[in-house]
């Protein structure tokens, strides 16, 4: 029961901050020459050059990397990925109707929208969602790289090199003033999913203490691909354990935290890791 109501309310937190975003986006950063970033960005875009529905194209852009991280990012992901973006999609449809007008200087108002943005995008994040196919897309590539070098790499990198086209995009197709309101957009907005999602793209570090380790490596390896470091360790009241120590991405923590809840008896501790020198 606990863990039912546990992943009614995170579909419900998805839906709200889905909402809030579409709001951000169709209310106040729109109206204001701005845009979002990411593949949402990309689709503003296309239908800002060439007049098609903005819903629309926000859907079928979204499209492809949602299926690509079924693949990739299993099955109760994807159906949160679902959620979020079809309620993005129709919150943006739902709100571009809607007679909305903030009397402020575009500045403000960007700032706002941004912040705005940020945090509706930070509740789908820390629900275990996603609306944004950049965050799929470099979860994949550093799941190759992952798999073929046996190190673990910030999104960083490829999210900003992702936006980085999108606002040259933006600056070449549509003017400099809306490229740099957006440019606002992302830095205010990832300010604020940094402050509430603890730095969604940098590495974790899992500490899991536990008396059974087999099945939680069998777990890890056969579900993530992942492997972890062993200590022998020794609790004052619960005596002799082991202390496993995993590297993870925000994307994979939340696989990781589903098994690590299937093996009772654990303890487990969440740690961002700015760097890691080799």
């Amino acid at each position: 029961m606990n863990k039912g109501f546990s992943s009614f309310i995170s579909y419900l937190l998805i839906i709200l901050g889905a909402l809030i975003a579409s709001f951000s986006v169709a209310c106040i950063l729109l109206p204001n020459d701005a845009i979002d970033y990411g593949t949402a960005g990309i689709s503003i875009l296309i239908s800002k050059l060439t007049g098609f529905n903005l819903s629309l194209c926000v859907a079928l852009i979204f499209a492809p990397f949602v299926i690509a991280g079924a693949f990739f990012l299993g099955l109760k992901f994807t159906i949160k990925a679902i959620v979020g973006s079809l309620t993005y999609t129709l919150g943006l449809a739902l709100f571009e109707e809607m007679p909305f007008e903030l009397n402020t200087e575009h500045f403000i108002a960007v700032a706002f929208g941004g912040a705005l943005l940020g945090f509706g995008l930070s509740i789908i994040l820390r629900s275990g969602g996603c609306i944004d196919g950049s965050e799929i897309l470099a979860n994949i590539i550093l799941k190759k790289i992952t798999d073929k070098t046996g190190k673990n790499y910030s999104m960083m990198p490829i999210l900003i090199a992702f936006n980085s086209v999108v606002y040259l995009a933006a600056f070449l197709l549509i003017d400099r003033n809306a490229a740099l309101l957006s440019l606002l957009v992302y830095v205010v907005a990832t300010l604020i999913i940094d402050r509430y999602t603890d730095h969604f793209e940098a590495i974790k570090q899992v500490t899991i203490i536990t008396k059974d380790e087999n099945a939680l490596i069998d777990a890890i390896k056969r579900d993530l691909n992942k492997t972890c470091t062993i200590i022998d360790s020794k609790g004052a009241i619960a005596g002799e354990n082991k202390t496993m120590i995993c590297y993870v991405n925000y994307f994979e923590l939340q696989k990781l935290r589903d098994i690590i809840q299937k093996n009772k008896g654990t303890f487990s501790t969440v740690t961002t890791i700015d760097e890691i020198i080799r």
